[in-house]
């Protein structure tokens, strides 16, 4: 960097030629004293020359395209910034306080959606669900014959939680996660022995639970599944409830504690997970009417008229260059349903995965229930409440971010017209910019968790003309 024989420290920040820091004797203005005199213009620092030189070394930003996708559609899809607007621009604060009543068990799931006019089972079976999908099973495989003393003991531990109140349930050092809380709460019933190795190490007396699958920030649950076992025999399941809720009255609230065969594990056994997204939607948004014979039909009526184009003509929508503002709750449920029954491989559906995951069976899901339907959230005035859609998807396991990223893409398929195996075909796409933006986790929720075969008559959302006979 310097060149002691000239006395002189180069400037770096020209691409085409050095400058000197130092001007040189013959530099100097005769008149002035031959001495090495500062340059104070070219002066530059040890780090902003580092600096520099990191940044000509950084490769060029890549710029993405919009993807072309070549599959037909009645009208132009949004890019990604017309679709994360769209979805983002609702008044999910309405959905917010929904989650935060279900949580804390002032509203219920089945009888909220079932006394309204959509298509929700509302035939009882609601009181049956956490039976069905979380103690049959684990009744049935008896709890080990503790023949030793040093025998462990496993608790499985249902909670619910506020998606808004935490940043996910993820542990992670400074901020407020579910997993924290609830490790922290169960300090006092792990073993002695454990206790004492933590405080040796100067490292909080914490116990170490086992989810069933974590859950990204601003998304709720209505039951989360978590476990954790110890050797202390004196825990008892009330005290371990009160524990845990009092860490975050409101916010965190445990459903059920149960002891349960050490052979138990909340993510390896369970046989499907069951997720509601609500959407709100607004005036323009195509509502969903029943005929006669109880199917569904689309109402069209009331955007005949709307200045966004949707219910203009196809080739004038298409030679204007306008996009949808709109789209029909029928449509939605109409593509997800093709993807009812099939091993499927979601990874373009998936984000922030590993290189690893992006192929083969690691990323393959099957859907057992994917529908839509259109409801009211209740209200607690005389007033119809807001209208939403609610999606709920049902599968044996799910990829990051693959229920949102559905869910949007989805939305825009519908709202362009795409054709009902739209979805399916996007599953062959070379790029994930195919598929829309995760929509927003302030609609997801993770309902349930079961470790039982599945059986569709749990699922809140199902054919009008199928419900007669469940009843």
């Amino acid at each position: 960097m310097f060149q002691s024989s000239n006395h002189k420290l180069w400037n770096w920040s020209s691409h085409s030629q050095k400058r000197p820091l130092f001007i040189s004797k013959s530099q100097t203005h005769p008149h002035q004293n031959n001495e090495l005199k500062l340059n104070p213009n070219l002066m530059v620092s040890p780090k902003q020359l580092i600096r520099k030189f990191k940044m000509e070394l950084k490769p060029p930003k890549k710029e993405y395209a919009h993807y072309d996708h070549t599959d037909p559609c009645r009208f132009l899809r949004w890019n990604a910034r017309e679709s994360h607007e769209f979805m983002y621009n609702r008044p999910w604060n309405q959905v917010l306080d929904f989650y935060s009543q279900l949580v804390n068990g002032t509203v219920s799931l089945s009888v909220s959606f079932g006394t309204q006019k959509c298509d929700v089972v509302d035939d009882g079976i609601d009181a049956e669900i956490p039976d069905f999908s979380n103690k049959t099973e684990l009744e049935r495989v008896l709890l080990d014959k503790k023949s030793s003393r040093w025998a462990r003991v496993t608790f499985k531990v249902d909670v619910a939680y506020h998606g808004a109140s935490f940043d996910g349930w993820q542990k992670q050092p400074g901020l407020n996660t579910v997993q924290g809380l609830v490790e922290k709460s169960i300090g006092n019933f792990i073993d002695e022995d454990k206790a004492q190795l933590l405080r040796d190490k100067s490292l909080p007396v914490e116990g170490c639970v086992t989810v069933a699958g974590r859950t990204d920030k601003g998304v709720t649950a209505l039951q989360q599944v978590c476990s954790f076992y110890t050797w202390r025999k004196d825990n008892k399941c009330k005290d371990i409830e009160d524990a845990i809720n009092s860490m975050a009255p409101g916010k965190l609230k445990v459903k059920s504690v149960s002891e349960v065969s050490r052979a138990f594990h909340p993510n390896f056994s369970a046989k499907w997970r069951r997720y509601l997204y609500i959407f709100p939607l607004s005036n323009e948004d195509e509502s969903q009417l029943s005929n006669g014979n109880g199917e569904i039909v689309e109402d069209h009526g009331s955007n005949e008229n709307c200045s966004d184009g949707v219910g203009n003509d196809e080739n004038e929508e298409l030679e204007s260059g306008k996009k949808p503002h709109t789209f029909s709750v029928n449509r939605v449920n109409q593509l997800l349903q093709q993807l009812e029954g099939k091993l499927l491989s979601y990874r373009m559906f998936a984000r922030d995965t590993k290189a690893s995951r992006n192929e083969g069976p690691p990323t393959e899901c099957f859907l057992y229930h994917a529908r839509a339907t259109e409801t009211r959230l209740p209200s607690s005035d005389c007033t119809e409440g807001t209208r939403v859609m609610c999606i709920e998807l049902v599968a044996n396991r799910f990829l990051r971010k693959m229920v949102r990223v559905l869910v949007a893409t989805s939305i825009r398929e519908a709202a362009a017209g795409a054709e009902e195996d739209a979805l399916i075909k996007l599953m062959d796409a070379t790029c994930r910019r195919a598929t829309a933006p995760p929509a927003p986790p302030d609609g997801l929720s993770l309902v349930d968790v079961g470790y039982t075969e599945f059986d569709s008559r749990i699922c809140l959302v199902q054919e009008r003309k199928k419900m007669s006979e469940l009843v």
